[in-house]
C-alpha cells in the first residue's frame, strides 16, 4: 500500500510543479510521477537534512500536508535544475 501512496503523492507532486513552471504540455504522467517521486527526495536532502528547516525536516516522517508541499517544492527545484542543464524545455 505504501507504494501505491508514493506514486499517487508523486504523480501529483510532479503535475503540481509542472503546472508551476510551464512544463506541464511535454510531460506525460510517467514524467511526472518520477519527478515528484526524485524531487521529494531532493527537498528531503535539500530542506531537511542539509538547511534543518523544520516544515521539511518533518515531512519525511510520513504522508501529511506539508510531505505534499515540500515535494511540490522540491520537484520545482528539480524541474529548474533540469531546464538549466537542457534536458527540459
Amino acid at each position: 500500500m505504501g507504494w501505491i501512496v508514493t506514486i499517487l503523492v508523486g504523480a501529483l507532486c510532479g503535475w503540481l510543479a509542472s503546472m508551476i513552471m510551464k512544463t506541464d504540455a511535454q510531460q506525460g504522467a510517467f514524467l511526472n510521477i518520477i519527478i515528484g517521486i526524485v524531487g521529494s527526495i531532493v527537498a528531503q536532502f535539500i530542506f531537511g537534512n542539509m538547511l534543518h528547516i523544520g516544515g521539511a525536516y518533518a515531512a519525511g516522517d510520513g504522508f501529511n500536508f506539508l510531505s505534499i508541499v515540500w515535494g511540490v517544492i522540491g520537484s520545482v527545484v528539480l524541474i529548474a535544475i533540469l531546464k538549466a542543464v537542457g534536458l527540459l524545455r
